[in-house]
């Protein structure tokens, strides 16, 4: 009979283990691990970058230094592309994501967005001996963009008549621009000076502004406490101006105002 309350005792502790592991914050997790893993684009100047010795830096990669040394855990960069931010994300691959991820309906759809860190405006580029000044002289022409950007719905709707060209990560299209192989691009203005810094002859230049946009940290759905955690983070550190201190470093330009 003993016996027989003991295995129920210890089957309804297991239960409860279970139903506690289930429905553990991630915040709670990372705090007993003691490490937290966030996606970073190590492929977009300023945000992301490596240098010689294949160390990481850029605003990202400060602010997500910042915000582990806040958390008081270890940072783990997990290298994304643009493609994979949000998926590695969805596989729990990573924690957050501080990997220039606009804050958009149809992502916020999937992940959850903490309120904005920082900015990003998308352009359209191509040489200077092209006149075009709007969305109705790419009519007939070949624009490329990194597949997955947001920047490829507002193309699509507003760009009509003009042939979009994907290519999978930034630095594949760095690359196609560099060569003369796409002529005009659709990006950051950020990886925009690298396009002109490696390609000084072909005279890229701003054409138009399509959009600027607001950057969120990335967190994955039905994390309520690493979510609230995270937006107290962000109003504190832009109101201290950390955040604008790690952005004029790296941008050379004051924070613009962002949404609260």
């Amino acid at each position: 009979m003993n016996g027989s309350r003991t295995k129920r005792g210890l089957a309804l502790v297991c239960l409860g283990v279970a139903a506690f592991a289930a429905n553990a914050d991630m915040l709670d997790s990372v705090r007993q691990s003691k490490k937290l893993r966030v996606a970073i684009e190590l492929a977009l100047p300023p945000y992301g970058m490596t240098n010689d010795k294949m160390e990481p830096y850029g605003s990202d990669v400060d602010t997500a230094r910042l915000l582990a040394k806040d958390l008081g855990v270890e940072l783990e960069i997990v290298p994304v592309t643009g493609p994979t931010r949000i998926p590695f994300l969805q596989t729990k691959k990573a924690d957050l994501a501080i990997a220039t991820l606009s804050i958009s309906p149809e992502r916020a759809k999937v992940i959850d967005f903490s309120t904005p860190y920082s900015v990003v405006q998308i352009v359209v580029a191509a040489p200077k001996s092209m006149s075009i000044k709007g969305y109705p002289d790419l009519v007939g022409k070949s624009i490329a963009i990194t597949r997955g950007n947001v920047q490829e719905a507002e193309l699509m709707k507003k760009a009509v008549g003009a042939q979009i060209v994907r290519y999978d990560d930034d630095a594949t299209l760095v690359t196609a621009a560099v060569s003369g192989q796409s002529p005009i691009v659709s990006t950051a203005t950020t990886l925009l000076q690298a396009i002109q810094a490696k390609s000084p002859d072909r005279q890229i230049e701003t054409k138009f502004v399509i959009k600027t946009f607001e950057l969120g940290i990335g967190i994955p759905k039905e994390e309520p406490k690493m979510l609230a955690w995270t937006n107290e983070w962000v109003k504190t550190n832009r109101s201290n101006g950390k955040l604008g201190e790690i952005f004029k470093k790296f941008h050379h330009a004051e924070l613009p105002p962002v949404s609260q």
